[in-house]
């Protein structure tokens, strides 16, 4: 079993080399096959085998997971190592957030061209980018930090389940250009569009990331970079439309299209194709006149794209459909029909008419003697029911004190809080998890917390680890006998145990440790009593299983938990 943080969001993408028209500066396309900083990361469908690295360039830092930039940065994965760059899923302490990290040298003959496109994306400042935090040269490195978006997903997955409903693909074409022409508005290109540098968040949003600095990281550069941004567009609406990439290549995890036939409209590949849609895929792609069957000219430039997704009818959302309730059906079990034998078929049934109800002189004098003694009745109940509260509370002043003097004699005494005066990780195999933040579970603030790292396999951590915890400090010699421990995660397995040792650092074996108590908890809260005191000052708490959860900021989902808060009890 091995430890494994977030599957990262590939921000340097390496398959499709070529770009749509497109030109590298240098004389070899990015190709190198990514380099995982750990093996539990999935690979890629479309990896790329290994290409020479551009003559000039510089190899990549020698850089490892825990590394710190600017005392603030921690490097945790390498996402891709490509042409004297590197790639990196990070942390930024300060603001306890994930981050995206580009790196290379200095001395790189594109660091220049790097942190000037860096820079002037971040001034750009619009939100369907993903926008650059940071362009820093420093230490012999050149260092392009960018937001991380661990809720959205690539285009690429998203395509892998299928191709999009009409009104998903007209919210992608139009969101993207109407971005791309506010970036060229202010004289950027993205040059590198392709469905790994497009990202839909969970409320449906797209967003584009690697505005100008995929292509300065690579070298790309075009003579016309309006008509090379929209091609990428129309190619990923084609892709979005039919689940193929529009040239014969295969690429991000999609077929090409045949071999010999050229480029034919979407709704020539796949049937029920929007036929708006398909048109509009076509006078983007082609760059030598439109092939849709009404003639209409290209788009060139992105605003020309916007214009004419303008013309078009709105696409409106798909209906929501409801399910009908299922008609009721009756049973045989109904008044008059219990036992009956069933009526043979072509056979009329008699109908049997009820007798009417007591409407004769007899029938109405019964029903006003039935209503005079329902009223005498309620009278009397009333009458004893007020007697009965009266002679209580003459009585009741005596019987309280009586019983409140006995219970005082063998009610238990309640337990008292016991302060914790500091705590340190205890780490008995392997890497620590989270040493810093020791604090944040008795501070008394349910926000803050102590996790541990996320696991493949589990509930139990053997025997990867024989457990992970933390040795609390009381001050001096308590008498524990309770603990109260909130956690972040719920589900099956969370198993503590609470043990009597003799320093912050125990160098007693776990199994000769003074055992205080256990507890297995499948919920957020996990309470541990001993059936007596023990006196301590130093008490760990160890953790041996943990539960399954979903990813959680940049921890991806797997078997982990984190504690908020320790109260302890003597």
């Amino acid at each position: 079993m091995a430890e494994r943080s977030t599957a990262a969001v590939d921000v340097a993408d390496n398959s499709g080399d070529e770009p749509l028209t497109a030109k590298a500066e240098q004389p070899t396309a990015d190709g190198v096959a990514q380099t995982r900083e750990r093996d539990t990361a999935a690979d890629d469908d479309t990896a790329d085998t290994e290409k020479p690295m551009s003559r000039g360039a510089s190899s990549p830092p020698e850089l490892h997971s825990g590394h710190k930039l600017a005392r603030r940065y921690r490097l945790e994965e390498c996402v891709t190592r490509l042409d004297g760059f590197s790639s990196w899923r990070a942390v930024d302490e300060k603001l306890r957030r994930a981050v995206g990290v580009h790196l290379l040298p200095a001395d790189h003959p594109r660091a220049r061209s790097v942190l000037a496109a860096a820079r002037s994306s971040a001034l750009l400042g619009d939100p369907r980018f993903v926008q650059v935090l940071d362009a820093v040269e420093e230490n012999d490195l050149v260092y392009v930090v960018h937001e991380w978006l661990p809720d959205a997903t690539e285009l690429t997955a998203v395509l892998a389940a299928g191709p999009l409903e009409a009104h998903d693909a007209y919210q992608l074409v139009s969101q993207i250009s109407q971005a791309m022409a506010a970036a060229h508005r202010e004289g950027l290109a993205h040059l590198r569009l392709t469905p790994s540098a497009v990202l839909r968040t969970s409320s449906g949003q797209y967003r584009i990331r690697g505005l100008a600095v995929n292509a300065a990281l690579r070298g790309i550069s075009s003579d016309t970079p309006q008509r090379t941004d929209t091609e990428a567009i129309g190619a990923l609406l084609y892709a979005s439309l039919t689940q193929r990439w529009p040239y014969e290549d295969d690429a991000y995890g999609l077929s090409g299209l045949p071999k010999d036939i050229g480029l034919i409209a979407p709704d020539q590949v796949r049937a029920g194709v929007h036929r708006g849609l398909s048109e509009l895929a076509m006078r983007a792609l082609v760059n030598d006149g439109a092939t849709a069957s009404r003639q209409e000219p290209p788009c060139t430039t992105p605003d020309e794209l916007v214009k004419a997704i303008g013309e078009m009818p709105r696409i409106r959302p798909p209906e929501p459909a409801f399910t009908a309730p299922p008609e009721y059906q009756r049973t045989t079990y109904q008044q008059g029909s219990y036992g009956r034998p069933a009526a043979h078929p072509g056979l009329t049934q008699t109908v049997i008419t009820p007798p009417p109800p007591l409407q004769s002189r007899t029938g109405r004098a019964l029903k006003w003697a039935v209503s005079a003694l329902l009223i005498a009745a309620l009278g009397l109940g009333s009458w004893q029911l007020a007697d009965a509260l009266m002679e209580r509370d003459n009585s009741g002043d005596a019987t309280e004190t009586q019983t409140t003097k006995g219970d005082d004699k063998d009610r238990p005494k309640p337990k008292k809080p016991i302060s914790i005066q500091g705590g340190q990780e205890y780490v008995l195999k392997g890497s620590p998890q989270d040493p810093g933040d020791t604090g944040n579970t008795y501070d008394k603030d349910p926000t803050s917390l102590w996790r541990t790292k996320t696991f493949n396999d589990g509930p139990g951590l053997a025997p990867y680890k024989p457990g992970v915890g933390i040795v609390y400090d009381l001050g001096s010699n308590q008498d524990v006998s309770a603990a109260s421990i909130a956690l972040r995660y719920g589900g099956p397995h969370t198993t503590i145990s609470l043990y009597a040792v003799d320093s912050l650092s125990p160098t007693t074996p776990i199994e000769s440790m003074k055992k205080i108590g256990t507890t297995t908890t499948s919920g957020t809260t996990a309470k541990i009593e001993a059936k007596k005191p023990v006196k301590s000052q130093y008490v760990l708490l160890w953790m041996t299983a943990v539960p399954e959860s979903g990813p959680d900021g940049y921890y991806t989902a797997g078997y982990k938990q984190a504690i908020t808060d320790v109260k302890l009890k003597g």
